[in-house]
């Protein structure tokens, strides 16, 4: 068995443990937490992902899908509502980035269920390594060979997460049919669509 899946099989195991409503879950204000990490760690690695988005999905230089879940368990001693959503349950978040063919990169899973995805995310180690440039992303360049404008490559995440340099999310909503933004946000929409499939694989 390959090292991915392995690390695959502890993700879903994880998620297993917490979702089993027999077990209560017993975590402290010092909450256990994990990752998964299979980052790619060279540009040709981010590149041959890319290649993956724009043949798949139509979106060129996408390196990653971006979303986070709310995992349902019972409602930890002492925790009070730190773990308590705005889905009216108690939860812990997973945090995922998967490639175009559903493989996931990256995994985090524990923090508080009362997190907003885009706080969660500023916690985890991959955004750091984004922050401080420490992922090897490759550097921007033209879309094609018919422009000269270079362009990021980008993990595409939805609105519960900030727009930067290398996070592209949707346009505000009531855009005008037919305009190019629609046509992004559309297509944006398809792309990322596949890390909550990969939730429900």
């Amino acid at each position: 068995m390959g090292d991915y899946e392995k690390e695959q099989r502890r993700l879903w195991a994880l998620w297993e443990e917490v979702q089993n409503e027999d077990e209560a879950i017993d975590r402290d204000d010092s909450e256990e937490e994990d990752e998964i990490d299979n980052v790619p760690s060279t540009e040709d690695e981010w590149l041959e992902i890319a290649k993956d988005f724009e043949n798949e999905w139509n979106f060129p230089h996408c390196i990653g899908a971006l979303d986070g879940k709310q995992v349902q368990i019972q409602c930890p001693a002492n925790s009070g509502s730190s773990f308590y959503n705005y889905k009216r349950t108690f939860s812990i978040v997973l945090m995922a980035i998967v490639d175009a063919n559903y493989k996931f990169i990256y995994a985090h899973v524990g923090s508080q269920g009362r997190m907003s995805d885009g706080g969660v995310f500023h916690t985890t180690s991959f955004c750091r390594g984004l922050v401080n440039n420490a992922l090897n992303i490759p550097k921007p360049t033209p879309l094609s060979k018919s422009t000269h404008l270079e362009v990021s490559y980008v993990i595409i995440a939805d609105d519960a997460f900030p727009l930067t340099t290398n996070i592209m999310k949707p346009f505000p909503v009531n855009i005008p049919a037919g305009s190019p933004r629609r046509i992004y946000n559309y297509r944006l929409s398809r792309a990322r669509r596949i890390v909550e499939n990969a939730f429900g694989l």
